[in-house]
C-alpha cells in the first residue's frame, strides 16, 4: 500500500503534465455506466448522471458555445447536472470558469465579469434578470449570455446547445499549468481578487478528497457547500470528479429541515459542511432522524466552535472534524479521515499539515518559527510544500506581493495561530483581527468560543474597539436565541463566563446585542464591518 507521500507523488504525476486535459482526467478515464453524481430535488425526488452522459452532453455543449481557449466564462447556475455539464464544456475547450454565487446581486457579479476578458455567461432561468441592461450591465456587453430558461433577444438557449449537431471538440491539453478556473476571494478583508486554479491544483483537491474527507468507493458523499465558492467548487464537484466517486448535488437553498430529510433518505455516510450549517442543525429544534448512517462529518471555512463538536458527539454519535484552507490553496491542514491519519480531536485545533503541506506558525515581526505554543502569523512552506500551486492573484501584482516573502520561500495565509509541540495547530483570528489590549494579544476566536457556550447565545463576533487608556478593549456583538431576553443581566452573564472560563483580562467591556451578524453570501463573517459599525447604545460599559 502507497504511503500518504507516495500518494502525493503519484497524483502530482497525473495532473502536472504537459499533456494533461480536464476532460479526460475528470471524467473520461472513468467507466461511462458509472454515476458520477445524484442530483436531488428539494421534493427528494432525484435521477443519477453518469460519467458517460457528462462526457456526451459536455461535447455538445462545447461544439456551440464560441468561445476559445483561455477566454472566461462566468458561471451564474446552482448545483445541477447542467452545472456540471458547462463546467466540462467550459474546460474541453481549454477555457476558463468563473464561478459566480447565485446570492450575488448585479454589482457582485459585474465586478468578477466587466473587463476581464469575459466571453460568455451561463446563468440559470431564476438568474437571468440579474444580468438585464442598468447601472451595473451595458446594453451591449461584451459577453453573450447563455441561459437554461427561455431564451430572450440575443440569448443563446443552453438545451438547444445540447441537441445540437456540430462534432464534439476534442479536449484541449492546456496542461499542469493550465487554467481551470478562475475563482474570487470571498472578500473577508477587501476587494475580492481572482485565484487562478490550474489543472496542476486539482492533486491538491483530489488529496484532500483522500486523506482530509476520507471519500471512499462504498460512502454516499454529501459536500453541501455552495460551489459558487471554494469548499463547494473544489469538493462537491472537482474532488468528486478527480477520485471518480459519487457525490450528491442537492438543488435549491439551505433548511435545517431539507437536509435532516436528505441525510436520512439517501443514506449520507459522509458529510461536509460549514459550521453555520452544522450550528443551524444545532439550533433548529427539529427531531434528529433516527436512522442516520453518517460515520464522518467535515467542516471547513471558518472555526468550528467546541460546542457545536460536543453536540455532534452527544446527538449524532460522531466528532466534527475541522479542517482548513483558502481558495488560493486548497485545504492544507486538518483533522484528517484517513485512516493512517486519524487522532482523537482535540477541541479548538484544526488539526495538523495534511500530506503534501508544511504549514509553520511565524514570529509576529520575524519570518522565523515561533516557539510551540505561541501565537504567530500562519505560513506556507512553499519549497517544501509539494501540492502548493498558487502563485499570484490575476492582474493584482500588489496584493500578490504582500502574500509571499521576499525569498518566495513562505507564502502568508494572513491568519493567526498557535502550533503546539506535537504539531497540532489552533486558529486564532484573521492577522488584522488580532485584538491589542494594553500588551496582551487577545484572539476574537477564543472569547467567541467560551460566548457560544451560554445557552443564550445564537452568534457572537468579537473584535477590538479603539480605547484610550489599553489601546483596544474587546467588545462582543452577540445574537440572541430566540425568546432570550437581551440587556444588561444577560450582558453581566456572559462577561462573568469569559472572566472564569477563560481570562479576566479577556472579557468583553461592551456587549452589543443585534439581529444578526454582518456575513459574506458565503457565510463567513465580515469582522470589518463590525469594525467600521456606527456606535450604538451599548448594552453594558
Amino acid at each position: 500500500m502507497s504511503t500518504p507521500e507516495q500518494i502525493v507523488s503519484e497524483l502530482l504525476a497525473v495532473y502536472d503534465r504537459p499533456d494533461a486535459n480536464a476532460v479526460e482526467l475528470l471524467c473520461r478515464r472513468y467507466p461511462a455506466d458509472a454515476v458520477a453524481f445524484t442530483v436531488i430535488e428539494p421534493d427528494l425526488s432525484s435521477r443519477e448522471v453518469t460519467f458517460g452522459e457528462l462526457d456526451e452532453r459536455s461535447g455538445r455543449f462545447a461544439a456551440g458555445l464560441g468561445v476559445s481557449e483561455g477566454d472566461r466564462v462566468a458561471t451564474l447556475m446552482g448545483k445541477s447536472a447542467e452545472m456540471v455539464i458547462a463546467q466540462l464544456g467550459i474546460w474541453r475547450l481549454g477555457a476558463v470558469q468563473v464561478p459566480l454565487f447565485t446570492a450575488f446581486a448585479p454589482p457582485a457579479i459585474a465586478l468578477r465579469t466587466t473587463g476581464n476578458g469575459t466571453k460568455a455567461v451561463i446563468a440559470d432561468a431564476e438568474q437571468r434578470a440579474k444580468l438585464v441592461p442598468g447601472p451595473d450591465f451595458p446594453a451591449e456587453p461584451e459577453w453573450a449570455i447563455v441561459t437554461t430558461g427561455e431564451p430572450a433577444g440575443r440569448d443563446v438557449s443552453f438545451h438547444d446547445l445540447l441537441i445540437g449537431t456540430d462534432p464534439a471538440p476534442e479536449p484541449v491539453a492546456v496542461g499542469g499549468d493550465g487554467t481551470l478556473i478562475e475563482l474570487f476571494t470571498s472578500g473577508t478583508t477587501g476587494t475580492p481578487k481572482g485565484v487562478p486554479v490550474t489543472l496542476r491544483a486539482v492533486a491538491g483537491l483530489h488529496a484532500y478528497q483522500v486523506f482530509g474527507l476520507h471519500h471512499t468507493d462504498e460512502d454516499v458523499f454529501w459536500d453541501a457547500a455552495d460551489p459558487g465558492w471554494g469548499y463547494g467548487l473544489y469538493y462537491a464537484i472537482v474532488g468528486p470528479l478527480a477520485t471518480g466517486r459519487r457525490s450528491l448535488l442537492l438543488r435549491g437553498g439551505f433548511s435545517p429541515e431539507l437536509t435532516w430529510q436528505v441525510l436520512s433518505r439517501y443514506g449520507v455516510t459522509n458529510f461536509a459542511a460549514a459550521p453555520t450549517v452544522y450550528r443551524a442543525l444545532r439550533n433548529a429544534d427539529l427531531p434528529i432522524p433516527a436512522d442516520l448512517r453518517l460515520r464522518r462529518c467535515s467542516s471547513a471555512g471558518e472555526p468550528l466552535p467546541p460546542d457545536v463538536i460536543a453536540w455532534a458527539e452527544h446527538e449524532l454519535g460522531i466528532p466534527i472534524r475541522d479542517h482548513y484552507g483558502q481558495t488560493e490553496t486548497g485545504m492544507t491542514v486538518a483533522n484528517a479521515w484517513h485512516p493512517d491519519l486519524l487522532e482523537p480531536v482535540k477541541p479548538g485545533s484544526m488539526g495538523r499539515p495534511l500530506p503534501g503541506w508544511r504549514v509553520e506558525v511565524l514570529k509576529p515581526d520575524a519570518d522565523e518559527i515561533a516557539p510551540a505554543g505561541e501565537p504567530g502569523r500562519v505560513a506556507i512552506d512553499v519549497p517544501n510544500s509539494p501540492l502548493m500551486s498558487f502563485t499570484a492573484y490575476r492582474n493584482a501584482p500588489d496584493r500578490t506581493a504582500e502574500r509571499f516573502s521576499a525569498d518566495s520561500r513562505w507564502y502568508y495565509t494572513g491568519d493567526v495561530a498557535t502550533k503546539s509541540a506535537d504539531g497540532h495547530l489552533t486558529f486564532g483570528s484573521r492577522d488584522d483581527d488580532l485584538i491589542l489590549m494594553a500588551g496582551y494579544r487577545i484572539g476574537p476566536h477564543e472569547v467567541e468560543s467560551v460566548l457560544l457556550h451560554h445557552s443564550a447565545v445564537a452568534e457572537a463576533a468579537v473584535v477590538g474597539e479603539p480605547d484610550d487608556l489599553r489601546g483596544e478593549v474587546v467588545v462582543a456583538y452577540v445574537v440572541p436565541r430566540p425568546g432570550r431576553e437581551p440587556g444588561p443581566a444577560l450582558a453581566g452573564e456572559l462577561q462573568h463566563l469569559v472572566k472564569t472560563r477563560l481570562a479576566a483580562h479577556a472579557y468583553p467591556r461592551r456587549i452589543y446585542f443585534i439581529e444578526e451578524l454582518p456575513k459574506t453570501p458565503s457565510g463567513k463573517l465580515q469582522r470589518h464591518l463590525l469594525r467600521r459599525r456606527h456606535q450604538v447604545e451599548p448594552s453594558t460599559g
